[in-house]
């Protein structure tokens, strides 16, 4: 621990949010990640390997870049800051290991880094201000993805594995577990930044579903079926959903129609959601 305290005051001035005299930018939402305790946690849960197909979004000045380099031979990063860019490329120990993308990842084409060999292994510290739509772009590639390691507003974690009949149960915890297999991995605290967000911190293992269990439905069918349920998410489904689907039709599926939206089950969410693809032209008619 002492060790980590005589780097800190080394290399960042928090006062300035300068680190390796680098300054976060906040157009970028960069805070940048300093606790070698927190840094140890996340490389063990990626478990990096020689030969693994792996990407990190938003390496910014390589702290958890550095040791999953050490461990394995390739590493693919995309990175928005240009100067950011350019310190990876000229790292003494990274450079020549890793595979830089000076790209907006919101943008970017993942299938670039594919391989018919190995499934994409992705981790990241997300900016708060891209996260959820960054999440929904990379959903798009789950076929070619292994596993995925985010960094997140805690909030944003906390949603995404929430369970029916409670608070944080949302449109987000609907999509992300219709995708993928949730896993909570470590919290990490405002003080393992520089400089340190106004927000708690956590990490999340996502690991993709079969292929055929997160195609059941059109996704953006499932996903106006949560905007209705969650947008007035105190109403009944009776009320909330009645643009989508009638009570009696609700419960010809065995849903309640007088209990709130956090109060069902993903698998509810898809059986109205497959209802409505079916029969959408139909309701709208009416």
């Amino acid at each position: 621990m002492s060790k980590h305290k005589t780097s800190k005051k080394k290399h960042f001035d928090p006062s300035k949010g300068i680190h390796h005299g680098h300054k976060a930018r906040k157009r970028f939402g960069q805070n940048f990640l300093t606790d070698e305790d927190i840094i140890e946690r996340i490389v063990r849960a990626i478990a990096p390997k020689v030969g693994d197909n792996i990407l990190e979004i938003g390496p910014g000045l390589g702290a958890i870049t550095e040791p999953v380099a050490e461990l394995t031979d390739v590493l693919n990063v995309v990175e928005l800051d240009k100067d950011l860019a350019e310190r990876l490329k000229t790292h003494p120990f990274m450079g020549p290991k890793l595979n830089i993308y000076q790209a907006d990842a919101l943008k970017f084409d993942f299938n670039q880094v594919v391989r018919e060999d190995k499934k994409l292994k992705v981790f990241g510290n997300l900016p708060y201000n891209i996260s959820t739509p960054l999440l929904f772009h990379l959903f798009d590639y789950l076929d070619n993805i292994e596993n995925m390691h985010f960094m997140l507003q805690k909030e944003v974690v906390n949603r995404m594995c929430a369970a029916p009949n409670t608070k944080a149960f949302g449109r987000l915890s609907v999509m992300t577990q219709y995708y993928c297999r949730t896993v909570p991995v470590t919290d990490v605290p405002p003080s393992s930044f520089v400089p340190p967000p106004k927000v708690d911190s956590a990490v999340i293992r996502l690991i993709p579903k079969e292929h055929d269990a997160r195609n059941q439905v059109s996704p953006a069918m499932l996903n106006t079926v949560c905007l209705e349920a969650f947008n007035q998410r105190r109403k009944t489904l009776r009320n909330s959903l009645q643009n989508i689907i009638s009570v009696e039709q609700l419960q010809a599926l065995g849903i309640d129609a007088t209990v709130r939206a956090e109060n069902l089950s993903l698998e509810d969410y898809i059986s109205i959601a497959q209802w409505y693809e079916k029969n959408k032209s139909e309701s709208q008619a009416k």
